[in-house]
């Protein structure tokens, strides 16, 4: 591949014989430091959470860690001249805590921080612009250790250690967003315990969500105390929740699962308050006693942008007597005080990890945050799929990841045309890496990884990818 011109887009939208996208629209990559990071002992860096779960016995897939994942730590500059060489204008990734502030509290860690240093330098050096995370689930372990994001205290930490980040960054990097996916966080990590650190408590996975929160509205404020000028957001996993059938308890089933997955966060955020009807139904789990006086108006501090992390749709319904159990993220207790849904498969196409393709589902959810929550610039920090690819003669013809895009893209440009504020696209992933509890065994990069020699392969959508950011659009179907 070649980093082509890209040339300015003409007009707004043009209808013509492309789709082309607005003038500067942002395009870009995306990827955590865990899933690809590697040298998880070196450079002062300390185990956080998803290093203790991976070393766990039965908890990742084949034993899988992260220990070395894409080796990105000591082959940053070579990964950054592949952004380059696709013609990426963005590039979102996540600090590691435990890199930074190894303690989770206390002061910084400059060897952690010369390495977010050297990136930044380099994607600057090569026109891309930064787009920092400050958490994707990478919680210091002795902050797990003394509770966790159930404990009240971890947002505060997180403030602190957003601060010691931006002191560091602030400088070069405009885009800030707190967190990745506040509901994995905790409904996957203290609810199913599927995800680091493992627990399963649903009243621990509230408190955590409502302490993941209360964590970024205080990173919000000290950012903009002393970076007025950066650009600040959080990053949300949402789902269109469809009831199976016009059945009154399908249709409830749709209501609560809706308010677990998209509104427990997007209202405290964006409207300062929980839905009453969710806190009605979590009155079994929790009396909410951890909500303090102000929490609220710390939680829905003014946002500069809103990400959207877009894979699916959700299709629920009542319970069925003798169903049988739910996998992964649709076990019951992902969902606390919604144990008796049941998660319906409608026979569609699905990725590797079982998710249900539907590219129409991201234009109802982008004009839904924007027609009900926000007149605030979106954009999508996460779309993606994983399929099994092959190296075949020295090339990874992933066609069906090339069809993804290509529809999900197409979708974006239709919310646009309705007048969604979608400012920019960040593909996941960059390249493949570990993939949580899946370990190595899920692909969802646009480049190939040899896990044995770390040789990296653009693959057929990489190229593509990098097709669309030249001409800014599609072509016409």
């Amino acid at each position: 591949m070649s980093n082509p011109h890209h040339p300015p887009a003409v007009g707004v939208l043009d209808q013509g014989p492309e789709l082309t996208f607005p003038p500067g629209f942002l395009w870009g990559a995306a990827t955590a430091a865990y899933q690809i990071e590697g040298a998880a002992t070196e450079g002062g860096r300390t185990p956080s959470i998803w290093d203790t779960f991976s070393h766990t016995e039965g908890r990742v897939v084949a034993g899988h860690t992260g220990d070395v994942a894409c080796d990105h730590y000591h082959r940053m500059p070579d990964d950054v001249r592949l952004m380059a060489e696709m013609g990426l204008k963005s590039y979102r990734f996540s600090v590691a805590w435990p890199r930074v502030q190894p303690n989770g509290s206390g002061p910084a860690n400059q060897q952690g921080l010369d390495f977010y240093r050297r990136l930044v330098d380099e994607l600057l050096g090569h026109g891309i612009e930064p787009w920092l995370t400050l958490y994707h689930w990478d919680l210091p372990q002795p902050l797990e250790d003394a509770g966790g994001w159930p404990a009240r205290d971890t947002a505060a930490r997180f403030a602190d250690y957003a601060q010691l980040v931006a002191d560091a960054l602030g400088d070069r990097v405009k885009y800030w967003t707190t967190l990745n996916e506040p509901w994995c966080s905790a409904f996957l990590g203290y609810g199913s315990g599927a995800h680091a650190p493992g627990r399963s408590d649903g009243a621990d996975a509230v408190r955590a969500g409502h302490h993941l929160m209360l964590g970024h509205g205080l990173a919000v404020q000290a950012l903009r105390a002393s970076r007025p000028q950066a650009q600040l957001g959080i990053t949300v996993n949402l789902y269109p929740v469809t009831p199976a059938t016009d059945a009154p308890a399908d249709v409830d089933a749709a209501r609560r699962i809706d308010g677990l997955a998209n509104r427990f966060f997007l209202d405290p955020v964006l409207r300062g308050s929980y839905p009453a009807d969710l806190t009605a139904d979590l009155r079994e789990v929790t009396d909410f006693g951890h909500v303090h006086d102000g929490d609220l108006a710390v939680i829905s501090s003014p946002l500069d942008l809103v990400g959207i992390n877009y894979y699916s749709r959700h299709v629920v319904a009542a319970p069925v007597e003798g169903a049988e159990p739910e996998p992964y993220w649709r076990a019951p207790s992902c969902w606390p005080g919604s144990e008796d849904v049941r998660f319906v498969t409608r026979g569609v196409p699905v990725t590797d990890m079982d998710w249900e393709i539907d590219a129409p589902g991201l234009v109802e959810t982008l004009r839904r945050v924007h027609e009900e929550y926000t007149d605030l610039p979106l954009y999508v920090t996460e779309n993606g799929s994983a399929f099994v690819d092959a190296v075949v003669d020295g090339r990874v013809d992933d066609v069906d990841r090339l069809a993804y895009f290509d529809a999900h893209l197409r979708a974006a440009h239709e919310a646009i045309s309705a007048g969604v504020p979608l400012r920019g696209y960040f593909a996941w992933s960059l390249m493949d890496n570990f993939e949580w509890a899946w370990g190595y065994t899920k692909r969802f990069g646009m480049i190939w990884i040899d896990y044995d020699t770390q040789a990296r392969i653009p693959k057929s959508s990489a190229r593509w990818y990098a097709e669309v950011i030249r001409r800014n659009g599609l072509a016409a179907q």
